[in-house]
């Protein structure tokens, strides 16, 4: 039995203070948010990523808290995840080996939106991994031999000064990914969910559903992998 978990990363409005770009032809850019912690030793900043998208002069020096990290993006070697909460914690906890999680961000729409773009903001798949072992819990980190520890390694939250993840994900190499176009959770406004949220997820989809973690059982996370395989998606306002 496959299961899925969709979980909210990325800039937004409230940090740094802005949305990554979607484009017309549906590729966007993912902007990790700025790291507020303390950490061990250096880590990238905005200006380092390179990203194709206009940095405020002002940040351009901010270090990123890069989680998710995929391994196509810069300053990434792995697909790792980590995160301190137990709102994330406890779903992904629930998860096992071969089990999906999908990382989706808000993404500022291109001035001229395709159909099935939400016209001024709305809410996107960017990337999954395949996990590769059981999510760990990450009190259990420490305690794991150097051979497996490795498979975190370069993780933004094993860097940061105290170790603070309840939970540690390792991507499978060859079936993780960050995509090259982005998967409408929005419908016809970025407030919108459509089906993939209100009929596949266990969630109802009223309030900000766009903060919170998607559950999807084995039905629902098959009808989500089908929707993201899509090569065009029809329109969802």
């Amino acid at each position: 039995m496959t299961r899925a978990v969709a979980i909210n990363v990325a800039a937004n409005t409230n940090q740094p203070g802005f949305r990554g770009p979607l484009r017309a032809d549906g590729s966007f850019v993912y902007v990790p948010i700025p790291e507020p912690e303390p950490t061990t030793g250096p880590v990238p900043t905005y200006a380092d990523l390179d990203l194709p998208v206009d940095v405020p002069p002002d940040l351009r020096d901010t270090r990123v808290h890069l989680d998710p990290s995929f391994a196509e993006y810069p300053c990434c070697e792995r697909y790792t995840y980590g995160d301190p909460h137990g709102v994330k914690a406890r779903p992904l906890l629930d998860l096992s080996a071969g089990d999906r999680v999908y990382f989706y961000a808000t993404l500022d729409a291109p001035d001229e939106p395709a159909d099935w773009m939400a016209p001024d903001w709305g809410t996107y798949v960017l990337g999954e991994f395949v996990l590769a072992r059981n999510p760990l819990p990450g009190e259990e980190y420490t305690d794991l031999p150097a051979d497996e520890q490795a498979a975190f390694a370069g993780n933004a939250h094993l860097r940061r000064d105290p170790f603070d993840a309840e939970v540690l994900l390792a991507g499978d190499g060859d079936a993780s990914r960050l995509y090259d176009t982005a998967v409408p959770l929005s419908g016809g406004r970025g407030i919108d969910a459509n089906r993939a949220v209100t009929e596949w997820s266990a969630d109802s989809g009223k309030g900000p559903w766009w903060r919170r973690p998607l559950r999807y059982d084995e039905d629902g996370a098959g009808r989500l992998r089908e929707w993201v395989a899509r090569d065009a998606y029809p329109s969802v306002r």
